[in-house]
């Protein structure tokens, strides 16, 4: 592997244990393949959850599930800004987005609902929530982000795993990609002016998701209505 590829925290770390380095790869490659199990139990608790809210309900409560295990240099970028030790128990205890979900819902309703659903498990440990959509950010963001504990079983042991969670409506992921993008874009040229129309943006997507959650439900209780008035199929 070429050090010139990663970052300066991942150089330092390579370096550093140049002399044990295959044994250090394969730890922490096994540590990845515990958090990807994690991924992998939490998503088919969502995916159980959409497909029973969407045969009781008619509609989809989920667009959809992406996932992503954090990058090595990340991880150690992570570490050293917080001045903490690069190795694996490290990892384990003090971060906790290394195995990271995002929930696409179609409405801010939706969120609510399999967030509460996924929470009730009997074998989930919710370790913290961030509720970004009754508290944004001052930039605009908003999401809901849950910290997660999920007892995952391999084949000598059970270990613990850490999985966060974000649940995001559509509009809502669309803003925050544009934000990504522009936040680690270097020498943009009125940078200032961009981050007020960002969260302009923010404030009127945000409206936006209320207007449609009120369409949503004025439609529901007009079909409702209709379904209470049809008269039977078959005379009692």
């Amino acid at each position: 592997m070429d050090v010139s590829d990663y970052s300066n925290e991942l150089q330092a770390y390579l370096l550093g244990h140049g002399d044990d380095l295959l044994a250090h790869i394969i730890q922490f490659n096994e540590l990845m393949m515990r958090y990807q199990a994690a991924i992998k139990e939490v998503s088919t608790k969502l995916e159980i959850l959409k497909s029973d809210f969407q045969m009781r309900n008619r509609r989809s409560s989920i667009e959809s599930i992406q996932s992503r295990i954090k990058k090595p240099a990340s991880i150690l970028k992570k570490l050293s800004s917080r001045g903490l030790e690069a190795d694996l128990e490290t990892i384990r205890t003090q971060l906790s987005d290394v195995a990271g979900i995002r929930v696409i819902c179609p409405f801010i309703d939706d969120i609510y609902q399999v967030a509460e659903q996924l929470a009730i498990q009997d074998d989930i440990r919710v370790l913290r929530v961030k509720d970004y959509i009754k508290n944004p950010k001052p930039s605009g963001y908003r999401s809901y982000h849950m910290i997660l504990e999920v007892p995952v079983f391999f084949m000598d042991n059970k270990e613990l795993m850490q999985v966060e969670v974000q649940f995001r409506t559509v509009a809502m992921d669309f803003w925050a990609s544009l934000e990504h993008q522009i936040k680690y874009k270097k020498d943009i040229p009125d940078a200032d002016e961009l981050v007020r129309e960002l969260k302009s943006c923010a404030d009127t997507i945000a409206e936006t998701d209320r207007k449609m959650l009120e369409l949503r439900r004025r439609m529901e209780q007009q079909k409702d209505g209709q379904t209470e008035k049809r008269p039977p199929a078959f005379p009692e």
